[in-house]
């Protein structure tokens, strides 16, 4: 047995950790079109922190709001005047709806440095929404899409990629190899048709895993939204897109866990990221002044605020903190 594991203290942190604590991670971050955007402060985090950021952009989404789309090349020399020597930068544009480019898109910033430790599911569908009179199956599958499915879709392929490193390499004299045991990255199963079909798990079923970790093997994150706290109206799509997300991550972030992979989930709370402006707004501002003087810190979010808690669960420090979907909202949940 371990003796960490019956509660003596872990590895000593060196210099280099200690002031860069992602120093050789490389983190994969999504929805980062804007300096206003929560993906942008996130990806500067993370930079600065040690780690090689590679970051997902969709400028078509934001044509269509009344923020508009933002210089592409300021998001990128932002981020870049973040990383610390010798960390690498790269980007992507992709429309995370169509599932042929999640995969591509996890390769790309994979081959950044060869290896990915960090994904930050922030992409987002906004606009276009509407109260519980106004759903429509295409409604409800466009935020379904780009919200939950996209998002499931990234971390399986994050998942699969990890799950790789408990595959036993195949002996060529004997053919024997693959699965180490329970439900893995390959093998085949005989339903009785012939087919010898891919292994699926079973309800109950567990993956195949290499516990137990001296450290996370990696970190996902996922966004999610006030649902948790209150009704949101005239956001029906969107606060049920979302929903999904919280309502499933104790089930991924188990199955996760065999892999060494810690996901927690990120309730922002209300940030502004350019909707509570007045020349940029997609909704009502009457009484904001008023309502956010009632407030225990008298303002809203700003986008760094959920950057610093992403930044800190990303580290050792933040890695005991796992399965969780997170309020940071500077109190605004407690009414």
């Amino acid at each position: 047995m371990h003796a960490q594991g019956l509660g003596q203290p872990g590895p000593v942190s060196s210099p280099t950790t200690a002031v860069l604590p992602l120093a050789g991670k490389t983190a994969l971050v999504t929805g980062v079109s804007r300096r206003r955007g929560i993906g942008f402060a996130v990806a500067r985090k993370l930079a600065s922190l040690g780690a090689s950021v590679f970051v997902q952009h969709f400028r078509l989404h934001d044509l269509d709001q009344p923020w508009g789309g933002d210089d592409l090349d300021g998001v990128r020399d932002g981020i870049r005047q973040s990383l610390v020597p010798g960390a690498r930068f790269g980007d992507i544009a992709a429309d995370l709806t169509d599932e042929a480019q999640v995969p591509a898109v996890f390769a790309a910033a994979r081959a950044l440095t060869g290896e990915l430790d960090i994904l930050v599911c922030n992409h987002a569908k906004s606009g276009d929404d509407g109260s519980i009179l106004d759903m429509t199956p295409e409604r409800l599958d466009a935020f379904w899409r780009t919200n939950t499915r996209s998002t499931i879709l990234l971390t399986a392929e994050f998942a699969r990629a990890k799950a790789a490193a408990f595959v036993a390499p195949v002996d060529a004299a004997s053919g024997s190899g693959g699965d180490r045991g329970g439900h893995g990255t390959s093998g085949t199963r005989d339903d009785g048709d012939g087919s010898g079909s891919a292994v699926r798990a079973r309800p109950g079923d567990r993956i195949a895993g290499g516990t137990p970790f001296a450290e996370p093997t990696g970190h996902v994150f996922w966004m999610t939204s006030g649902q948790l706290h209150g009704p949101m109206r005239g956001e029906v799509a969107y606060a049920a897109s979302k929903a999904a997300l919280a309502g499933v991550t104790a089930t991924v972030a188990a199955e996760l866990l065999e892999l060494g992979v810690v996901l927690n989930t990120i309730d922002p709370g209300p940030v502004n990221t350019g909707y509570l402006d007045a020349d940029t707004t997609d909704r009502s501002l009457d009484a904001l002044d008023e309502w956010l003087a009632t407030t225990p810190f008298g303002r809203v979010g700003r986008p760094e605020d959920p950057a610093e808690l992403i930044g800190w669960l990303a580290t050792a420090h933040g890695s005991w903190v796992v399965g969780q979907v997170l309020t940071s909202d500077g109190g605004f949940g407690l009414g």
